[in-house]
């Protein structure tokens, strides 16, 4: 590691209601990974903000390069070579590749854009990244792991000295998580300072040589990644130790009642005569690698999709199930793995977002009976522990952790006994998943039942009574968890059809 090339000392940050920073310092140096870690709500994506110049700060100091700065939005930091790649890709689909990474920046040949330059100099960044991919090709046309490396790139053409990486492995195959390391590793190299924000406690150890923990808004401490153990990291980020010992049987009674059944359902080419069983107070794991078919089971399961065939049964009644209102209607909820997309409104309140599954329950005639639904939403805001200002905040301005309860919460307002828990934790911290995970075992120990979908082993088999593993849109394996290992859920996630369980 070398000298320091950007500090940030005694930053404060307040907003109406909230003081999101408080006294937070921050020390980068050229040639290192510097780890900023987390709570959900922590202050994290709030501190680069404040670096970048999309918030201004209320106190403290900002020094770059031996000089104090302060920038007046993201452009000014740019230029002045911090640049941030963000977790939510910000690129055009319908441009090339080379077009993207020079937009507002094209080289210009007399009044017309110099495409022959724009690729060439494209192809340059490429080589210095060690990237294979054609400045020529539509962006669309990439997988998600090409357009992050295309937007590393952008990054490197702003001549960045200081890059920061905001969650870049969240939709991300292992290949492509690799391809980034030794980018990142390749950038470390040529002196360049370097964030990187992430809640997978497996990559931090893997890339960062330094961990800069905040909590509550306030700095907590800065360790160095090799001298430090995952434990040491998590009790400094949620200030308590969180066990994550696996489950060692079944919690469901023998007796437990079947409350749904489902029978040879088809759909598409992902869903292939899968049937299975779930019974009271049980939360039924479901395994497999990414494009086993579990989403596109729940979501034709819930309506959402439509299916070829099957039979669905609630309590022992066959039931028809061809939308979302019909599976609502039948008591179940489904919180989906892109929660911003089809689990909230984002610019909504959070009474409102609590109410959306059973609105009419709170009308009076044409009216909305507000205080109603205001005491129903403050009850059950309180019961999951969501932590706001109040429950007219916006659920855009919540952490990723609250907004889930806030999905989870208008499932339970709405009555829901089934609940299809997609990806539950995913792009949450490790203090946020505690508390889904308790939140989870109350509801079954109240008699709800959960079908968990997860592409965590470590959650699968820590939360699961039972497992069903996927692999190429039909069901492979089922396990009891009394009887399961991870090395048994990959030889099922890895059984295509046909296949046997002695090859």
């Amino acid at each position: 590691m070398g000298d320091v090339i950007l500090t940030m000392k005694g930053i404060d940050k307040r907003f109406p209601g909230v003081q999101a920073l408080s006294g937070v310092n921050l020390e980068i140096r050229k040639g290192e990974v510097l780890a900023l870690m987390g709570e959900n709500g922590a202050g994290k994506s709030t501190l680069m903000k404040v670096l970048t110049g999309i918030y201004k700060k209320d106190a403290g100091t900002i020094t770059y390069e031996g000089r104090e700065v302060e920038y007046n939005n993201p452009r000014e930091a740019q230029e002045d070579g911090i640049v941030i790649v963000h977790q939510e890709l910000n690129m055009m689909g319908h441009l090339t590749v080379a077009q993207n990474i020079f937009i507002g920046r094209e080289p210009k040949n007399g009044f017309l854009i110099d495409d022959a330059k724009m690729n060439s100099d494209t192809r340059k960044l490429f080589q210095q990244l060690n990237i294979d991919i054609n400045p020529k090709e539509t962006m669309s046309k990439l997988t998600v792991g090409k357009q992050q490396m295309c937007e590393i790139a952008k990054a490197i053409s702003h001549k960045a000295k200081v890059i920061i990486f905001d969650e870049p492995s969240a939709a991300l195959t292992e290949s492509e998580i690799e391809q980034l390391f030794k980018i990142i590793r390749n950038l470390r190299d040529q002196q360049l300072g370097i964030v990187y924000i992430s809640h997978r406690m497996d990559e931090i150890k893997k890339i960062t040589d330094r961990v800069t923990v905040m909590r509550d808004g306030c700095y907590v401490g800065t360790l160095i990644t090799k001298d430090c153990t995952k434990d040491d990291i998590i009790n400094m980020m949620v200030g308590r130790v969180i066990y994550e010992t696996p489950k060692t049987e079944s919690h469901v009674p023998p007796d437990a009642p079947v409350v749904l059944k489902v029978e040879h359902l088809n759909a598409g080419r992902m869903v292939q005569d899968v049937s299975f069983e779930l019974h009271k107070g049980e939360i039924l794991g479901f395994s497999g690698l990414m494009g086993a078919g579990r989403t596109e089971m729940a979501r034709a399961l819930f309506g959402a999709d439509p299916k070829d065939s099957g039979d669905i049964y609630i309590k022992g009644e066959k039931v028809e199930i061809h939308t979302p209102e019909d599976a609502v209607r039948h008591g179940i909820g489904y919180l989906s793995e892109d929660r911003k997309r089809f689990g909230i409104v984002l610019k909504k309140s959070i009474t409102e977002n609590a109410t959306l599954t059973c609105l009419p329950r709170y009308c009076k005639g044409v009216f909305i009976d507000k205080n109603k639904e205001k005491q129903v939403t403050k009850q059950y805001v309180d019961t999951l522990r969501i932590k706001t200002p109040g429950i007219d905040q916006l659920v855009m301005n919540l952490s990723g952790g609250n907004q889930q309860k806030v999905v989870i919460e208008k499932w339970l307002i709405g009555d829901s006994d089934i609940l299809i828990f997609d990806e539950p934790t995913r792009g949450i911290d490790v203090g946020a998943k505690q508390e889904i995970y308790e939140l989870m075992n109350r509801l079954v120990d109240e008699g709800k039942s959960i079908i968990m979908i997860s592409s965590e082993m470590a959650e699968i088999t820590r939360m699961s009574d039972r497992i069903i593993v996927m692999c190429e849109g039909r069901i492979t394996g089922e396990l009891d968890i009394k009887e399961t290992s991870q090395e048994q859920i990959m030889h099922y996630a890895t059984l295509r059809a046909g296949g046997s369980d002695n090859e």
